[in-house]
């Protein structure tokens, strides 16, 4: 029992830091509330400051998509507790996270910067909605296993773990990836965009265009022909007209890059 107790702590306590990192993020890339933001005032040479920011993203996209590969689950789990991984995962990139946020440089200039009041406003406005579609595609494909709780939740008392059925609720039965349409809006809604930020939109933009095709790879393996019929049908990020048709309808699967 209190083996999974600490499980069960530990995978709290790993939530607790990706709640802490999530709300980081929105500030330091909407450059407000927090004490080092992504356009904070630059410290170090451009090369050097493109360098050290290259690093940290790639840092970010190694372990974020390796981590998240099924063979590397296999052999990870030998060493932690199956009941941890996701967490342990989700543990690991709020750090690799943390680590991009205290030690990002930015490279100063600006690309464009929006003066009318009313198009900064909007601007700010569908940053917002960026970050808040992301929040809500994640409880739409059940936001506490995505992060682990679930998992740590049924260890504590005694129930196997089953994986989630395929489905499109809402959002998903418009566009395969709502998640990562909301975390194109939040980079890419900037009324003032710097250097800095559009290397960070462009490099986080292809990382996620490279990370669906991954992971559509392993929901081909996992849900075989039902996902063929589904990403066949509905588009990957401009949503359809029409809502895609399917008498399954419980969770989508989404957000492990």
């Amino acid at each position: 029992m209190l083996k999974r107790i600490a499980v069960f702590a530990y995978g709290v306590g790993a939530y607790a830091v990706f709640v802490g990192t999530y709300l980081y993020a929105i500030g330091f890339i909407g450059n407000f509330g927090v004490p080092k933001s992504m356009d904070s005032p630059a410290s170090s040479g451009f090369w050097s400051a493109l360098a050290i920011d290259l690093l940290l993203l790639g840092v970010f996209a190694v372990q974020h998509s390796v981590m998240a590969r099924p063979w590397f689950k296999r052999v990870w789990t030998k060493i932690v507790p199956e009941p941890a991984e996701r967490s342990t995962y989700v543990l690991l990139s709020s750090l690799a996270l943390i680590l991009l946020f205290k030690c990002w440089q930015p490279l100063g200039g600006v690309v464009w910067n929006i003066q009318n009041s009313a198009l900064r406003s909007l601007t700010f406005d569908v940053f917002a909605l960026g970050f808040g579609l992301v929040l809500i595609s994640t409880f739409l494909i059940n936001h506490f296993d995505l992060f682990g709780l679930r998992q740590v939740w049924l260890f504590l008392i005694g129930k196997p773990y089953t994986h989630l059925s395929l489905g499109t609720p809402l959002f998903y039965r418009y566009v395969r990836h709502p998640l990562y349409v909301g975390w194109f809006l939040a980079f890419w809604a900037a009324p003032t965009m710097t250097a800095t930020h559009l290397l960070f939109a462009i490099m986080c933009s292809a990382y996620i265009l490279m990370a669906i095709r991954w992971e559509e790879g392993d929901l081909l393996l996992q849900h075989g022909q039902n996902y063929a019929r589904y990403r066949d049908s509905v588009p990957m990020l401009i949503p359809r007209a029409t809502p895609y048709q399917t008498s399954k309808r419980k969770y989508a699967v989404d957000g492990a890059a």
